[in-house]
Order: structure tokens, then sequence, then C-alpha cells
């Protein structure tokens, strides 16, 4: 997918309201936010996109179906994290007592809270250092365990905290597999359609 970001600097500072509210108005556009204010304007995904990424979302709802550990949630759901950025992950999930601690009105908005897994699919457009600058984000602001999945080289980056929550980066070349480690207990994610 295609962005553009647009550098509001001392022009606007648009509130989180003022975020949803635009958002809301331009529901054919997908926008973000980064945690200096710049608005990040995307375009859609393309049809071999969308289906990977309808591929992942479907295994990951049907494991949590069966374990009710939390929340599944696709590339439309926005979450504001602790340093200012909303943030669309292409797919996430949440724990069940992390979201259910939040109240009505912050989960029908963008909720305040980084997702505990968190999922990016790279498309043919996608600039990896922008990608792998959000994925070190989602980590340092409370994302337990991400993946990267780059089926251009066949390559998926884990990120995962550190002892001292810093990012930390596994480069797993063409797996078959991937494991939930401890934050999806069970999940195993078959990627051989990936790689096809």
């Amino acid at each position: 997918m295609t962005a553009h970001t647009l550098n509001l600097g001392s022009v606007i500072e648009l509130s989180d309201e003022q975020f949803y509210l635009l958002c809301r108005r331009n529901p054919d556009l997908r926008f973000e936010r980064s945690a200096n204010g710049d608005l990040i304007i995307m375009s859609p995904t393309g049809g071999e996109t969308s289906k990977s990424n309808s591929e992942l979302n479907a295994d990951l709802v049907f494991w949590n179906r069966k374990i009710k550990l939390g929340y599944v949630f696709d590339s439309n759901g926005g979450f504001v994290l602790p340093n200012g950025a909303i943030r669309s992950p292409d797919l996430s999930w949440v724990r069940k007592e992390r979201w259910d601690a939040l109240n009505m009105e912050q989960r029908e908005k963008f909720p305040p809270i980084c997702p505990d897994f968190v999922v990016e699919l790279m498309s043919p457009t996608d600039v990896l250092k922008v990608v792998q600058a959000k994925m070190v984000e989602y980590i340092e602001n409370g994302a337990r365990l991400g993946w990267l999945i780059n089926p251009e080289k066949k390559q998926v980056e884990v990120y995962q905290p550190d002892q001292d929550a810093q990012p930390e980066k596994e480069l797993l070349e063409s797996p078959k597999t991937l494991s939930g480690r401890d934050v999806l207990p069970g999940f195993e994610l078959n990627l051989g359609f990936m790689w096809e």
C-alpha cells in the first residue's frame, strides 16, 4: 500500500477526538497518526495482500474462539498507543482482561491500548524500514509479540521485548509455521500458503 505522510508540524494539532472524526468523515481513506502528530494517509491494499490478510485473520479468529483468552482485530481497527500514535496493525489481538478494563466509549472509538500481539504484512509498495520502525514502536509501547511477514523475501521478523523491554528481533527464513509462544498459548500459524 502506498502511504503519504503530511507533516502537520505547528500548523495544526489533532486531538484524539478530532482524528477520530476525521477518519469517520472520510471512510474511503485509511489514516494513522505518528507519535509526533504526522498524518499518514494509506491507500487500500492490493488483492494478494488482502487475501493473505484474510487467511491470517481466519486462523487467529478460529484459535481465539476455542481458547477465549482475548479479542482479534483486523486492519480497520485503530489503537491509541501510550506514545500518542494511532496505529492500525494488519492483525492484532488484545488479552480479554485488558480489553474488558476499557469503558464502552473507549472501545467504540480508537481504544487507548497497545495490542498484546500485532502482525504487519508487507505489501509490494511498503518500505521495509518504515514497517520495521512500526514494529519497534509496538514493542516499545507494550506489545508482547509481533510478526512482520514479508512474502516477497519469504521472511518473517519476530519481535518481542527483551528483559529491559527493548525490542528484540529474530529473522526467520521461509518458516513453515510460527508459534504464538507464551503470548498466544497453543496458537501455531501455518505459513505454507504464504510461500507457495
